[in-house]
């Protein structure tokens, strides 16, 4: 197995979901039960912006990094080529990547319990960017939701210009202007 692989065995993709799913269970309780009382609240808040950040970093990450970075862009163009290929990247990656550069520093910064609950936050919207993507290119369903989302990558993957690059959230496209009419 090549731990830097885009294109993943059905083992390894899945285990990527098992290990984010696990992580915000994890995450979860540790703060649910951990957490000083009196920090509760403000980790909750907390969470939210983690939440909501996430959305703005999946846009800004399609956007300018996928779409416009190499080697990133290369391998972000086999997903476009093949969508229905078991293409992410690898939880190695992505794993190193959240602790590194959110959870260490505002842990470093601020506290554990403020680290662990942004960092809670972002995890919550991976997963669900991961779920949903994923959802979007391997699944059928009548949900009014999903069917929107969808037809927003349809149009990401088959515009003449890269447009509609959120995912879960088409939020920062329309604030950004990179969405096109969806008629």
């Amino acid at each position: 197995m090549n731990l830097f692989s885009f294109e993943q065995t059905k083992a390894v993709y899945r285990a990527d979901f098992s290990f984010y799913a696990s992580a915000v269970i994890m995450l979860s309780a540790t703060l649910i039960f951990g957490a000083p009382y009196g920090s509760r609240g403000k980790v909750a808040l907390l969470t939210c912006v983690g939440l909501l950040g996430w959305t703005w970093l999946e846009y800004v990450v399609h956007r300018f990094i996928l779409h416009g970075v190499q080697p990133f862009r290369r391998w972000h163009a086999a997903h476009h080529s093949n969508p229905k290929a078991l293409i992410c990247a690898p939880t190695i990656l992505t794993g190193s990547t959240i602790f590194a550069l959110f959870f260490l520093p505002i842990w470093l910064m601020w506290d554990l319990w403020n680290a662990c609950g942004l960092t809670l936050g972002l995890l919550i919207g991976y997963f669900g960017y991961a779920v949903t993507h994923h959802a979007i290119h391997h699944w059928h369903t009548g949900g009014s939701w999903l069917k929107r989302r969808k037809r927003w990558h349809l149009i990401h993957h088959h515009a003449q210009h890269a447009c509609c690059f959120g995912v879960t959230s088409g939020i920062w496209d329309r604030a950004y202007g990179s969405l096109r009419r969806i008629i």
